[in-house]
């Protein structure tokens, strides 16, 4: 059920922040991630606050996931003060450190070299925590998608290397630019290599489990090719007119927020509960989904603006007195 609720706020918050967008209250371009909730809800259930994620130009669902707050999103959407990255970063460059969401990197694969440091910073310091990296299938044939997962390989890092295969790079076709599945490639690094379905938020968490396992315990990286779908286009300014109508109807069918909730219900009657009663605990989340959304948006919208002199902020470190 806390899955759930995950993926349904992760759904209403992109739902809403597109009528804003039209709206013109959003700065700048966004990149939705309405299809793939179960990929960062799958992952982050599997990782401890004190685990770290990377994330890439389509952040919100993993922020989200990893447990930054709603209404400092949205405040930093809106080029607030009180944004989560103190409107420094918007809509590509969100995150929050103090959960273990890095600011996001909007450079194709640049989160895969960055997750290799971060892990071999971890291994330096003894430390048992773990980074997750999210990637999409367009950042595998990026030069840094093969430095970070070679470095990790070799130096057995702690690392969870997670591709969201939603099958098109921006609007490049995947059999047109990658020959061999993507799980494939972690052969050439002695690393495993799983594929799972991206939709469904079970698979994904139980994959991750495992590599997480691994990672913490010093065996290294694990590559997870999660294979899924975004249902809208690749940033705001994109119909998806390159992808045929038929192909999106069939992905919506295997909606993993729909697909879910036929489980819980099933699950539910398994249990001797009737569907009406497990059909209105789903509801009461969706309703306070809603609730959340809106408060989001008046905070955001109650937030005061950055100051010029904030510019000069979070440049240099804090001096320490002596």
């Amino acid at each position: 059920m806390q899955m759930y609720r995950d993926m349904v706020r992760i759904r209403k918050f992109e739902e809403k922040v597109y009528l804003l967008f039209l709206e013109d209250k959003v700065l700048g371009t966004i990149h939705q991630y309405q299809g793939q909730e179960a990929v960062a809800v799958g992952v982050c259930s599997a990782l401890r606050r004190d685990d770290c994620i990377t994330s890439t130009h389509r952040p919100h669902g993993h922020c989200i996931a990893k447990g930054v707050s709603l209404d400092s999103m949205m405040a930093e959407l809106f080029g607030r003060a009180t944004g989560c990255c103190k409107a420094k970063g918007g809509s590509m460059h969100m995150g929050d450190a103090s959960v273990g969401a890095i600011p996001a990197i909007a450079i194709v694969a640049g989160g895969v070299t960055l997750a290799a440091g971060m892990g071999l910073a971890y291994k330096l310091q003894h430390s048992d925590r773990v980074v997750a990296c999210f990637f999409g299938d367009g950042a595998v044939n990026e030069g840094a998608f093969h430095e970070g997962v070679n470095l990790a390989a070799i130096k057995k890092l702690p690392v969870v290397f997670v591709c969201e295969n939603n099958f098109y790079a921006a609007s490049t076709p995947m059999q047109l630019t990658t020959p061999v599945g993507i799980a494939e490639r972690a052969a050439a690094y002695g690393i495993p290599g799983v594929v799972v379905d991206g939709n469904d938020v079970a698979a994904v968490y139980q994959a991750t489990v495992t590599a997480v396992a691994r990672a913490r315990s010093g065996g290294g990286p694990t590559l997870i090719e999660c294979q899924t779908y975004r249902t809208v286009g690749h940033s705001r300014g994109d119909s998806g007119a390159y992808r045929p109508k038929e192909e999106v109807e069939l992905w919506k069918q295997k909606d993993p927020i729909e697909s879910l909730k036929r489980h819980l219900i099933a699950q539910g009657v398994g249990a001797g509960l009737v569907p009406a009663q497990v059909e209105a605990d789903l509801a009461a989340i969706d309703s306070e989904a809603d609730r959340e959304i809106e408060t989001a948006v008046a905070f955001a919208e109650a937030s005061p603006p950055p100051q010029p002199e904030d510019a000069l902020l979070h440049v240099y470190g804090e001096q320490v007195a002596a």
